[in-house]
């Protein structure tokens, strides 16, 4: 399937002298993985995002009824 976008990318990549075209091939490679990256990441944080809430909220509410500790960085 090719995009405006992906055409795009691949004649700038094929501009460039051969040499440098697996260069730039890489670097893309790796920046794509990170948008992937990103995309799961924010995928994942969307669906447990109510969890988190609901935890901070019980958080809260202990510390406000003197349930909770402070938490011992060298113990973790």
């Amino acid at each position: 399937m090719s995009t405006a976008a992906s055409t795009t990318a691949a004649r700038m990549v094929e501009q460039l002298p051969e040499t440098l075209q697996e260069r730039a091939v890489e670097h893309l490679r790796e920046y794509v993985e990170e948008l992937r990256d990103d995309a799961r990441w924010n995928e994942s944080f969307t669906r447990t995002q109510g969890k988190l809430v609901a935890a901070a909220r019980e958080a809260r509410r202990q510390a406000a009824e003197g349930r909770s500790t402070p938490m011992d960085v060298d113990e973790l």
